[in-house]
């Protein structure tokens, strides 16, 4: 096991390199309990490439055998950059050649971006990702089908800004089919929602962290010491057996923590749904800021289970590190201890790593879950070019609908069209239904809502806005959208 002191000089100038014996010890108590696990399952070449595709929205074979490549996956196809065409480019020639060695058919690459060459928008300019004119915009603000966009096109972001950047993302990972706790988190869910609906997290997640906010949150070095090994281990049991009658009352906040940490090690998909390889990228990147950057938008890509407990795991470090002078724990040591449990991990793959390198991981995965933690709020804030390329996928998608309509749908009377910066607000479920309204460069979301008899949230093609956001840059973005109060 490799320690600070063994590392060379140049490898610990950092004065946070002296202080990571807190990792090791982590590191040390989760080989000692997988001593007997069994070995993980590589996935091979193809499965890789089918998953990264897969969580690209590209839904692998089926979608790219399809003749016609219409639907959702014309309309993501059409909303990419040049950057992110070529980044999906490569990996579906690497998808096309594993399936022609296994001598299974599929799609030329070629024709599957030929409707939507000509198309092609403009790359993005990373440097600007938001406008607070028109308001900050988080992931509670739009409904499930434009964050599924927003997850595709993350995912393809996230890649293709490293790769931007000069770094290579080759994959090699695993997948656990190990250990009591190693339930999706999805079909947690699926189980925990038929016994309380509307539960957003796992409930035995739950308990965990109510137990650790009511008890543990003030005990010193909670998350860093390790309770009973022979204990964890009769708890995981029972926990397993039947969670419903598991006696919640008498675990100790040190068994509360490591049954988390366990639950979170053991999930058969990495809570951050991503590869040794993509965190070393963001680690190697030289900028805080690009680091965040490329954080934020593999939060965004995650899907709905694992979004919200990342999100609930996250204000729970918070919470505990906000409490450094009665537990000890402070921001640095909360991350040096979450890292090798949150963070996906390969060393049993590379065994000859050299000692400076291996540190300067550990200390790089600490810093990644320092910066998630630290800015939690902007990992759920979607970015403006997000907003647009999502924007201009349903746009797609509407149009192709209004084409089918049309050919069967009677004559309409046409909508008189507004003057410049006059929209039409509509309120189906208020007794006012709608109103036209001149926007200045004054007017809000609020203004807009205090002339109707209720208040309500605001909601732009399945947005809601801010109420102190600038309706009149809103509608210069979008000037074709519906403008809708719901209650």
């Amino acid at each position: 096991m490799l320690s600070a002191d063994s590392a060379p000089p140049s490898v610990i100038s950092d004065p946070r390199h002296i202080a990571m014996e807190t990792y090791w010890r982590e590191v040390q108590s989760i080989e000692e309990e997988e001593e007997e696990e069994e070995e993980r399952k590589s996935l091979d070449e193809l499965e890789l490439e089918e998953a990264w595709l897969v969580q690209s929205g590209l839904s692998h074979s089926e979608d790219l055998k399809d003749a016609g490549c219409s639907g959702p996956v014309e309309a993501l196809l059409s909303t990419l950059t040049r950057r992110q065409t070529d980044t999906v480019r490569r990996r579906l020639d690497n998808y096309t050649q594993t399936l022609r060695q296994r001598n299974r058919a599929i799609r030329d690459v070629r024709h599957i971006f030929t409707q939507v060459t000509a198309n092609q928008r403009q790359d993005i300019q990373v440097t600007i990702w938001f406008s607070l004119d028109s308001g900050l915009s988080t992931v509670e603000d739009f409904s499930e089908p434009d964050l599924r966009n927003i997850g595709f096109i993350s995912h393809i972001e996230l890649h293709t800004f490293l790769q931007s950047l000069g770094l290579s993302l080759t994959q090699n990972s695993c997948l656990s089919d190990s250990g009591v706790f190693g339930v999706s988190l999805k079909t947690l869910l699926e189980s925990d929602r038929r016994k309380c609906p509307g539960t957003r997290t796992p409930l035995v997640f739950n308990k965990l962290l109510s137990v650790l906010e009511l008890t543990g949150l003030q005990t010193e070095g909670i998350l860093r010491i390790s309770g009973s090994a022979s204990r964890l281990k009769s708890l995981r049991r029972d926990l397993d057996r039947c969670s419903s009658d598991f006696e919640w009352s008498g675990l100790r906040p040190v068994d509360a923590a490591g049954l988390l940490k366990l639950f979170i090690r053991e999930l058969p998909s990495p809570l951050l749904l991503t590869h040794p390889h993509t965190l070393r990228a963001i680690m190697g990147l030289e900028s805080e800021l690009h680091q965040v950057q490329s954080l934020q938008l593999l939060s965004l890509s995650l899907p709905e289970s694992h979004r919200n407990t990342l999100q609930a795991l996250l204000v729970f470090l918070a919470r505990v590190a906000a409490n450094q002078e009665q537990n000890r724990m402070s921001l640095w040591n909360v991350s040096m201890v979450m890292a090798p449990n949150l963070l996906p991990d390969n060393r049993r793959q590379e065994v000859t790593r050299a000692a400076a390198q291996e540190m300067e991981e550990a200390v790089g995965g600490a810093k990644l879950v320092c910066l998630l933690i630290r800015h939690r709020s902007l990992m759920w804030t979607v970015p403006c070019f997000l907003l647009t390329q999502v924007r201009q996928m349903n746009q797609a998608s509407n149009q192709r609908s209004r084409r089918r309509l049309r050919r069967h749908a009677p004559q309409e009377h046409a909508v008189p069209s507004l003057c410049d910066d006059v929209i039409r607000v509509r309120a189906p479920l208020q007794l006012k239904v709608s109103t036209a309204m001149k926007l200045d460069a004054t007017t809000t979301a609020r203004d807009v809502t205090e002339r109707f008899p209720h208040d309500a949230h605001r909601c732009q093609q399945g947005r809601r806005l801010h109420p102190d956001c600038f309706l009149l840059d809103v509608y210069r973005l979008n000037p074709g959208c519906d403008w809708l109060i719901k209650p």
